[in-house]
């Protein structure tokens, strides 16, 4: 299992397009991915899950990902929410 915690920068936060792509890259793998947030604990497969976090800009969540192609799944998806999803 490895973790990481990193800031949402894009303006919006966690809004239905980033969830939508932050799912998208996360169904890639076959690791469990979850992240951390005010105590309460998200899958990053579920858009729904994403968005029920309430995520802002600003906010720091704590990746966290388990299973064989972990180290992989945590640095793309730290660069995912790095680069702001795009926008």
């Amino acid at each position: 299992m490895v973790s990481q915690k990193v800031t949402i920068k894009n303006p919006t936060g966690l809004h239905l397009r980033p969830a939508g792509i932050l799912c998208q890259e996360a169904m890639n793998f076959k690791s469990l991915i979850t992240f951390n947030y005010r105590g309460n604990t998200a899958n990053a497969k579920s858009v729904l899950s994403v968005l029920g976090a309430c995520i802002k800009s600003g906010d720091e969540i704590e990746l966290v990902c388990d299973g064989e192609d972990e180290e992989t799944a945590l640095a793309s998806l730290v660069k995912l929410i790095r680069d702001g999803f795009g926008e």
